[in-house]
């Protein structure tokens, strides 16, 4: 009989563990498809849709816009459209638009018409990041979660690369053939992850006991360092290229090349960020992750030499992506006992983090060009509100300990 139990026991854990796999699989796949190609792959198409004139410059901009735009919803829509034991359905549903999105661009037609699929596109990575990691993280053991999420967000940074390399060499062979292709990666994408949706949430049962007040300030002040991180690397995921080429005269050559190591930071941020969340916990790792970002993000104001630049863009690449398993799993940690308030606590992380890059995008060009293109302003502005980010969570945790003394 115990051999028996034994067994059971084992052949148990090897089915989670075949299930986590599948489910983090899925989940690097959505990243990628819903962020990463869906919306990083357009950097270097708006210059090709410009030149096949297909719009004009202002309306390829108004359509990366519509994606953000689209982001926006989709962060705020995610949660209610997948309630219940939906969630499986609705990230199978996503990855499909998203999918179609990029076959319906491959011809040219109307603004409209591009306007409403990159709407759509946007609105669909906005669900998929709602959603995806907590759909998967509940099959993962807790000691492997941190690396887990670091897989699933790795595909932002996979999609990054790609809209560095493939794309161009898609280009190659026409506008169209790239839309089509990007749809082919897309479907393929879709079909791996298929399978790997857990057909209901996995999560453990709420604890009896309300949460304390000290939990909610933590919560609260999460939400702002996530919105302050947004803020801290629209620097870097806008200007950077144009300060190389631009701003420092290297050209246009050496400026895509510092977007390429950013996307090389960006695919091994987040593996790399959760395997430290998983040794000395999301908490410490986050604090870790605004000190390194505050001073990467900093040194194009400092006239520093070139190989501290590079080292600039790969480290700030990797942050950007590698906070977000970070946040994520810090709010797992302050909801342990409330699984059924994680999604959306996340929701409104991810609504936060939306609004403060769209707001942070349009300010910082505000600025730039009021100041007459200034740009080590805006590498300084970002450093600073990182800075406050990691202000924002020691005035927060000495709080929530202070709270906690007069409450034992």
């Amino acid at each position: 009989m115990d051999k028996l139990v034994a067994s059971g026991g084992q052949k148990n854990s090897g089915t989670r563990s075949a299930n986590a796999v599948r489910g983090t699989l899925a989940g690097f796949c959505a990243s990628l498809v819903g962020i990463g190609l869906a919306r990083f792959a357009y950097t270097p198409l708006l210059p090709a849709i410009v030149d096949a004139h297909w719009f004009d410059p202002s309306q390829a901009a108004y359509l990366g816009a519509a994606n953000l735009a689209g982001y926006l919803i989709g962060a705020l829509a995610g949660r209610p459209i997948a309630a219940g034991d939906r969630s499986a359905i609705c990230l199978r549903g996503m990855m499909i638009l998203a999918t179609v999105a990029f076959f319906a661009c491959a011809q040219p037609a109307s603004f409209i018409w591009f306007f409403v699929w990159r709407l759509l596109s946007g609105m669909a990575g906005g669900v998929l990041m709602v959603l995806a990691a907590p759909a998967v993280l509940p099959l993962v053991r807790p000691a492997r979660r941190g690396l887990a999420s670091g897989v699933i967000f790795m595909g932002v940074g996979v999609g990054i690369v790609a809209s560095g390399t493939l794309v161009p060499l898609l280009l190659e062979q026409g506008l169209r053939d790239t839309w089509l292709g990007m749809g082919v990666i897309s479907l393929a994408l879709t079909a791996i992850a298929w399978n790997g949706w857990p057909s209901q949430a996995a999560v453990p049962k709420p604890h009896p006991h309300p949460r304390r007040a000290s939990g909610n300030r933590l919560l609260r002040a999460l939400y702002v360092e996530y919105a302050l991180n947004a803020v801290g690397w629209v620097p870097h995921m806008i200007f950077l290229v144009d300060f190389v080429a631009h701003g420092l005269g290297k050209g246009l050559q050496v400026g895509a090349e510092h977007w390429v190591l950013f996307g090389i930071g960006a695919t091994v941020g987040p593996v790399l960020s959760g395997m430290l969340a998983d040794t000395v916990g999301f908490g410490r790792a986050l604090r870790t992750s605004f000190v390194l970002e505050a001073v990467a993000v900093a040194v194009p104001a400092c006239g520093l030499n070139m190989v501290w630049l590079m080292v600039s863009s790969v480290v700030v690449g990797a942050i950007v992506t590698g906070t977000v398993p970070l946040v994520l799993g810090r709010l797992h940690e302050l909801l342990a006992h409330h699984p059924a308030q994680q999604i959306p606590a996340w929701s409104t992380a991810t609504i936060g983090f939306a609004l403060c890059q769209a707001l942070a995008a349009y300010g910082l060009t505000f600025v730039f060009s009021a100041s007459g293109g200034d740009y080590g302003l805006l590498f300084t502005i970002g450093s600073a509100a990182i800075v406050l980010a990691l202000a924002t969570d020691f005035i927060g945790t000495s709080a929530a300990r202070h709270e906690a003394t007069q409450d034992g």
